[in-house]
């Protein structure tokens, strides 16, 4: 069952989504999935160099304190799934373009999947600014890749076009919040819904029918 995963590793929805999917899968050993991470940018228009996170917080939350209290719902559902997020830790919001390209060059050498588990840990547990491309490449060294082929990669500019395209085009296909999972090419699930949300999905994708779908939860 292949399962494309459209979101942005700046996205705590997304870490979320990811964990819960995992529970889901864990729970259905039956099944092969193949996952392939697609690139969306919460911030498209963020400088190369991302922004301060007061900055950034200032601008859209009005402040730290306003979004701490909106953070909360994201924390209490972190600590149900093993994630103590740590947004105070956050210094910088960075432009996620090398990001979704280190990811691109992950996944040629079969390590997306942990690629993108690293990164939102960097990001969210410890602050780091994966904005930058020392910082990329030692999360890329931590998931297993030559760190050395990843600073070269990262210092061109392999997959740049590909990324913002693929982000477009998840937009023109309405995609405008993540996470959003695609199953078989053929059923869609948006936000970071429970391991049980998924189950008629993947019943669907093995038996080629019909399941009840059950209705789907706010998110956290």
């Amino acid at each position: 069952m292949h399962i494309d995963i459209v979101s942005d590793v700046i996205c705590p929805w997304c870490f979320v989504g990811k964990r819960r999917l995992e529970s889901a899968l864990a729970q259905r050993p039956e099944l092969n999935a193949d996952i392939t991470w697609r690139p969306f940018q919460l911030n498209p228009d963020m400088a190369a160099g991302g922004m301060s996170r007061a900055d950034y917080l200032s601008a859209k939350f009005g402040g730290r304190a306003h979004a701490q209290r909106i953070n909360q719902a994201i924390v209490d559902a972190g600590a149900t799934v093993g994630i103590p997020f740590a947004f105070d830790k956050i210094e910088r919001t960075p432009n996620t373009v090398d990001a979704h390209r280190l990811i691109r060059f992950a996944d040629r050498h079969g390590a997306a999947n942990e690629l993108v588990d690293r990164l939102f840990a960097g990001y969210f547990i410890e602050g780091q600014d994966i904005g930058d491309r020392e910082v990329l490449a030692g999360i890329a060294r931590q998931a297993g890749l030559d760190v050395i082929e990843a600073m070269k990669f990262l210092a061109g500019d392999s997959q740049r076009a590909e990324v913002i395209a693929d982000d477009a085009g998840a937009r023109r296909l309405g995609i405008n919040a993540v996470p959003c999972f695609i199953f078989a090419g053929q059923y869609a699930i948006s936000g970071a819904q429970e391991p049980q949300f998924f189950f008629p999905v993947f019943d669907l994708v093995q038996n080629g029918g019909d399941a009840a779908m059950p209705r789907p939860q706010a998110a956290g």
